[in-house]
C-alpha cells in the first residue's frame, strides 16, 4: 500500500518536471534574445567571480569572518599569500588534509555564489520586462 503511495508521488513529480521542461523550453524558443542576455550575463560573472576569488576570500578573511586555520591560528591575523590560501581553504570547507575542498573548492564556492547571484538578478530582470 504504501510503496503503491510512494510510486504515484514519485510519478507525479516526474510529470510536473517534464511540464516544467516543456515550459522552459517553450520559453527559450519565444525568447532567444532574453535568454542568450541571461547566459551572457551568467558567464561573464561567473569567470570576474573565477577572477575575483583570492581578493573576495581575503577581503572575508581580513575581516574576521572565516575564523581560524586547522592549527588554530586566526585567519584575520595572517597577510599576502597566507591569508588568500587560508581564506579560500576555509570557504572550501578546510584544507583537503582535514577533509575539505580546499582552496580549490573555496575558489568553486565563490564563483558558483557569483554566477548564481548573476543568474537569479538577471532571470529576474528578464522576467519583469515583456
Amino acid at each position: 500500500q504504501l510503496g503503491i503511495r510512494v510510486m504515484g508521488i514519485f510519478t507525479d513529480f516526474l510529470t510536473d518536471v517534464a511540464y516544467l521542461a516543456e515550459d522552459v523550453v517553450d520559453f527559450v524558443i519565444d525568447n532567444p534574445i532574453k535568454v542568450t542576455a541571461v547566459v551572457a550575463t551568467t558567464v561573464a560573472t561567473g569567470g570576474l567571480s573565477l577572477v575575483a576569488a583570492p581578493a573576495i576570500a581575503a577581503a572575508a578573511g581580513g575581516a574576521g569572518l572565516l575564523g581560524a586555520t586547522s592549527t588554530g591560528v586566526a585567519i584575520s591575523g595572517l597577510s599576502g599569500a597566507a591569508l588568500t590560501s587560508a581564506s579560500l581553504a576555509a570557504l572550501g570547507g578546510g584544507t583537503i588534509a582535514a577533509g575539505g575542498a580546499g582552496v580549490a573548492g573555496g575558489t568553486a564556492a565563490i564563483t558558483a555564489a557569483g554566477a548564481t547571484a548573476s543568474a537569479i538578478a538577471s532571470g529576474v530582470g528578464v522576467a519583469v520586462t515583456k
